[in-house]
């Protein structure tokens, strides 16, 4: 892995000398991020050495590097998924690249259902916390004491600080947002009303198929991590139409301008 790692940090750099401090991870249908992007640079998944390319739709699979303001990024256009098949060590490839080019933060952005009783599809919901129900963990198996330590505190691993900032920019621009816990599940199948039910009953508010392995792989290796859910649906037994992920990718794509101009700030005041 440490060998993997190094090859991908030396090829990216051998394509661009740019060295991030924010790395960003954009979820289904909100790769259009990148359109805020100064001077940018696009390097193919599939360029690069070790690295998994995804197969779902809305998910370009391009790193992004450039700037905002002042502030240097790398932008992950997409991610890899547990449900495609892929090992957790491969879901975690990009998340751990970001701490080696020599990001010190890291924004997950993903599209979710929502459970909370008063969200709305194209609502926001910042990640104060997660649940972790899919049964896998990205640190089983050896430790590598380059990424952390055997047994690491997971108390914040969303950064209270960045959640009172993004709950300033919502506040300020007046868009509906909401504060909760994230429940992140395998997938592909979306959940049943029953497991929803559950779901709403320990406290989840928003749900999806992703974030949950990257955010514990980020905090081991030492990355300040911001998580945002794009409300893209309500959840199964909450909606009142069958779940699909064009509808998905259509609220993402309605909501792009407010997540861009949101991320954005974000990204200026971090």
């Amino acid at each position: 892995m440490l060998d993997r790692l190094k090859e991908a940090k030396d090829f990216i750099f051998n394509q661009q000398n740019l060295q991030p401090d924010i790395a960003i991870t954009l979820g289904s249908g909100l790769s259009d991020f990148v359109s805020q992007i100064q001077n940018p640079i696009f390097i193919d998944y599939k360029e690069i050495p070790g690295f998994s390319t995804t197969s779902v739709e809305g998910h370009p699979g391009k790193m992004v590097f450039g700037t905002i303001n002042d502030k240097k990024l790398c932008v992950l256009q997409g991610r890899v998924h547990f449900y495609e098949g892929h090992s957790l060590d491969e879901v975690c490839f990009a998340t751990r690249l970001m701490k080696f080019i020599g990001c010190s933060q890291i924004i997950l952005t993903n599209s979710s259902g929502g459970m909370l009783d008063q969200m709305q599809a194209g609502d926001f919901m910042i990640i104060e916390d997660h649940i972790n129900l899919t049964g896998q963990n990205p640190l089983i198996g050896p430790n590598l004491k380059e990424f952390g330590p055997r047994f690491p505190d997971m108390s914040e691993v969303y950064s209270k600080m960045n959640v009172q900032l993004l709950e300033k920019i919502f506040t300020e621009k007046n868009y509906r947002f909401h504060k909760g816990i994230y429940c992140g599940v395998t997938g592909p199948s979306y959940e049943t009303p029953a497991e929803i039910k559950y779901m709403k009953t320990i406290g989840g508010g928003a749900v999806g198929m992703s974030t949950v392995p990257e955010a514990i792989a980020a905090k081991h290796i030492g990355l300040e991590v911001c998580g945002l859910s794009c409300i893209t649906n309500l959840a199964s037994g909450i909606s009142k139409t069958p779940l699909t992920h064009e509808e998905v990718k259509e609220e993402a794509a309605l909501a792009a301008q407010k997540f861009n101009e949101v991320l954005t700030d974000l990204v200026i005041k971090m």
